[in-house]
């Protein structure tokens, strides 16, 4: 039986790190790779730094004007605005911790650390939600005077405004260096814009002098923000169990057909760590290949997958030959050759 395995590592990035590997014969783009693996977390960092500031000041500005006029539905919004602007706290630590090198225990390195960080958010969403939920429904059943009605509204028209603008930028830079967790925290800050403008309304009953309007809008924003906790909680939830998009194995698997050699691909496994991905496949190659073709076919294999898929940080690929498809059969063959193995000591 002919075999190969080709692995490609994400490397520690100081300078003799990576001038050794590029003398030992690595591939270009393993180095390639780790510069960009850097500079997709500093632009990540770049984002989360201004999203903390602008959505900072839109929080700030909400709960001067929360204090004036004893608005619930603008607390409700606050709330949720300092809560979307802290998500930035746990995902710039996790892409931090993401920078740094594999080590002998953490072989994979330190990705996963984003998806512990959205496990952060989510308690911290939830956190909002029964807040604004208790206070909408405490103010429900003891009513107070709104005051500083066109504060409230044009506080409303901020946090609109401040969200819209937060989420803009994070969406383009998540999608620009792969982060499905940035990506996900902009359209929670869109989301999060729609119910600011609620406020307006709420404002507007006040105004009209229905006093049941300002918890009623509040608590509706609260529901709101249950909607926004449970696509973050499947969203995390998919992460942690290692879920990806079947459009991604299609692709990988059609770019792994496409190599000359290839005879069949029986398993394409791929996960996510962090905002990179990682690969794991089995081919079927020729049973008369030499060792050295067969690593040939394994090596291009590997080489067309990391140009195919955008985002892969690492593939590991793995070809049997055709008299003996899948891995099945290598219990058996471990002790067909231990057996011969043990013929000849005799």
């Amino acid at each position: 039986m002919k075999q190969e395995g080709v692995q490609v590592h994400e490397h520690d990035d100081r300078w003799w790190n990576r001038l050794w590997h590029r003398v030992a014969g690595h591939s270009p783009d393993t180095a390639d790779q780790v510069h960009s693996a850097l500079e997709s977390s500093r632009e990540g960092m770049r984002a989360l730094w201004v999203s903390l500031l602008g959505m900072g000041v839109t929080a700030v500005v909400q709960a001067v004007i929360v204090v004036l006029s004893g608005s619930v539905a603008l607390l409700g919004d606050s709330l949720h605005n300092v809560a979307d602007a802290l998500t930035a706290v746990p995902l710039g630590i996790a892409f931090l911790i993401g920078r740094r090198a594999a080590t002998r225990s953490y072989t994979y390195g330190y990705g996963r650390a984003e998806d512990l960080a959205g496990i952060v958010i989510v308690v911290a969403i939830a956190s909002s939600v029964v807040l604004a939920g208790w206070t909408a429904v405490n103010r429900l059943l003891h009513p107070a005077e709104v005051t500083h009605l066109p504060y409230v509204a044009l506080a409303g028209v901020v946090g609109f405004i401040g969200n819209e603008l937060v989420a803009r930028y994070r969406i383009r830079v998540g999608r620009r260096i792969g982060s499905a967790a940035l990506v996900a925290d902009g359209l929670h800050a869109r989301a999060d814009g729609f119910t600011s403008l609620a406020v307006i309304a709420a404002a507007a009953g006040a105004w009209a002098g229905w006093s049941w309007s300002d918890p009623v809008v509040g608590l509706a924003i609260a529901v709101a923000m249950t909607f926004t906790l449970k696509d973050a909680t499947r969203e995390v939830y998919r992460r942690l169990m290692d879920a990806v998009d079947p459009a991604l194995v299609d692709q990988a698997e059609a770019a792994l057909q496409a190599v000359a050699g290839v005879r069949d691909v029986t398993a394409v496994r791929m996960r996510w760590i962090g905002h990179h991905l990682h690969a794991e496949a089995d081919l079927v190659v020729d049973a008369d290949l030499t060792l050295l073709a067969a690593h040939e076919v394994a090596a291009d294999a590997e080489h067309q997958l990391m140009t195919a898929i955008p985002r892969l940080a690492g593939a590991t690929v793995h070809t049997d030959p055709a008299c003996y498809p899948g891995a099945h059969h290598h219990a058996d063959l471990s002790q067909q050759r231990r057996d011969r193995l043990a013929q000849l000591a005799q």
